[in-house]
């Protein structure tokens, strides 16, 4: 059975992965996911696992768009090899202080990688708890699940929200979560496989992710602007 994992970079992912499956992926300071790589298998439930760690989007070797087609082409190449999905999860850092434009835009690209059909085999998982206060992080928690600025509408179509301690006790729990899932075609599979879309470009991801940098593109323009016509230091008439 295999699961993939998704979320912005720095969400721990690759942690996770390591911890549950025993393997040895590169994480720590600098380190970031290039490519898309599968676990070790490993046994949870009696099942046979295989989870997929994914790039995360805001990377500063390469462009949102390349992320999104490398991801995009692994899912297709994987479904045409009978290689199919049978659950995702996706890594949302408890530790930040706001929802960052970021975390936005990878949370819309993950919804239009899934679609909605395929919700009810999605777990969010926050993690980082131990860098804050746990009331503080129950608020945020709290936050996510009721404020439709992020998490709200896939809760409220079935998924699911859990929490990681960085322990192999819970992520082991997470995982059973997905125990007799049925497997799940992701929106973006049944676009380029079903189809036949096998450009990226006429993906609801791409259009989705083309209207995310537009946006981002005018606020940059604004703001641009803004510190442009930022006027200089108050200077004093001349006296005769």
């Amino acid at each position: 059975m295999n699961y993939s994992v998704m979320g912005a970079l720095g969400t721990g992912k690759s942690t996770f992965i390591n911890l549950v499956s025993g393997s040895n992926f590169q994480v720590g300071p600098g380190s970031s996911t290039t490519q898309v790589q599968s676990s070790q298998p490993f046994d949870v439930g009696g099942r046979r696992i295989v989870l997929i760690d994914t790039p995360g989007f805001d990377d500063t070797t390469r462009t949102d768009t390349d992320i999104l087609r490398m991801i995009a082409t692994y899912l297709e190449n994987t479904y045409n090899d009978n290689k199919k999905l049978s659950g995702l999860i996706y890594m949302h850092r408890i530790s930040d202080r706001r929802t960052s434009g970021v975390s936005r835009r990878s949370f819309s690209m993950f919804r239009k990688l899934c679609g909605d059909d395929t919700l009810s085999s999605v777990i969010i998982v926050t993690n980082m708890w131990g860098e804050i206060r746990e009331e503080v992080g129950v608020q945020r928690e709290r936050e996510l699940a009721t404020e439709d600025i992020l998490f709200k509408p896939v809760l409220d179509k079935d998924a699911k929200m859990m929490r990681h301690y960085n322990t192999l006790e819970s992520a082991r729990a997470i995982m059973q979560q997905f125990v007799n899932k049925e497997i799940v075609m992701l929106k973006i599979q049944e676009e380029m496989v079903t189809e036949g879309e096998h450009d990226i470009q006429s993906t609801a991801a791409s259009a989705e992710l083309e209207d995310e940098l537009e946006d981002q593109g005018r606020a940059d323009v604004k703001i641009a602007g803004i510190k442009f016509a930022r006027p200089g230091p108050a200077t004093r008439p001349a006296t005769s």
